[in-house]
């Protein structure tokens, strides 16, 4: 468990067309250059799975990976949509992508569900939404011992689970901190997983707030340097503001993302700014 390998390898051995795929992180630790990396390997058939959905699954699904998927926002932070996504939705470019939308509570506990081994997750969500109307996956529920309807969402287990994290030692164990999302549970929950990371040490030195997943909980490491840009890692990187203004006009249209994709990620072995 925690095998460390290249990028290209690991992805090659653990993300199969067809597969369940969450690319999971919140605001940094995004894994960028693994879903560029999916792109270059020309899979399809995904359903992808994150929390909220940005530029990396734009592009994904800009390049024609996708065929679904489930989410509780989805945009290009502080600057606005996210085409490529619209455009498969709405025009069926490059291929028709089906949504399911959850709320945030929603999918992570979905998230806990899949790694509790658990079959549903229960909470007090989604009234006053019509989330219900429009998604097959919300159901209300009785509590047994009190009456109250809750509601209640399947466990998520994905096929593969990608995070990025600052560091990973040699025996596999991988450290992350900072602004973190659901990425424990959603490789707790996964079948496979993958874990980029900024450099890999002999030892895991103690940072605060920080939390160490396992070898055993990790199928494979990749050493990636700057493996989430243009998000940032914490205590490596900043966060490339420019890349995510850049990203709303190079996406807006599609030749201009065609020459955007060939120029910057199937040209390079981990592709490059935009």
């Amino acid at each position: 468990m925690g095998r460390i390998s290249g990028l290209a390898e690991a992805i090659a051995r653990l993300v199969h067309d067809g597969d369940v795929v969450a690319l999971e992180g919140f605001t940094h630790l995004i894994p960028v250059a693994a879903g560029q990396e999916i792109i270059r390997q020309g899979r399809r058939g995904l359903t992808l799975v994150r929390m909220t959905p940005d530029i990396v699954y734009d592009q994904m699904i800009g390049a024609g990976c996708a065929r679904k998927l489930i989410f509780s926002w989805g945009g290009n932070p502080g600057v606005g949509s996210l085409h490529r996504f619209r455009d498969a939705v709405q025009q069926g470019w490059p291929g028709p992508l089906e949504i399911e939308e959850h709320s945030h509570a929603g999918m992570a506990n979905r998230y806990v569900a899949g790694a509790s081994g658990l079959p549903f997750a229960v909470l007090r969500g989604y009234v006053g939404t019509d989330l219900a109307t429009v998604t097959d996956t919300i159901k209300p529920i009785v509590c047994p011992f009190t009456g109250e309807q809750l509601t209640a969402v399947p466990a998520l287990n994905p096929d593969v689970a990608v995070i990025h994290a600052q560091r990973a030692d040699r025996d596999g164990n991988v450290q992350l901190w900072g602004l973190l999302g659901v990425q424990k549970e959603a490789v707790l929950a996964a079948r496979r997983s993958l874990v980029t990371v900024e450099e890999i040490v002999d030892t895991l030195e103690p940072v605060p707030g920080a939390i160490v997943l396992p070898a055993w909980a990790v199928t494979a490491i990749a050493e990636v340097p700057g493996g989430a840009h243009p998000s940032y890692a914490q205590g490596y990187s900043e966060r490339d503001n420019a890349y995510y203004a850049a990203w709303d006009a190079i996406s807006r249209d599609r030749d201009s993302f065609d020459s955007w994709l060939h120029e910057h990620v199937f040209a390079s072995a981990l592709g490059s700014n935009a």
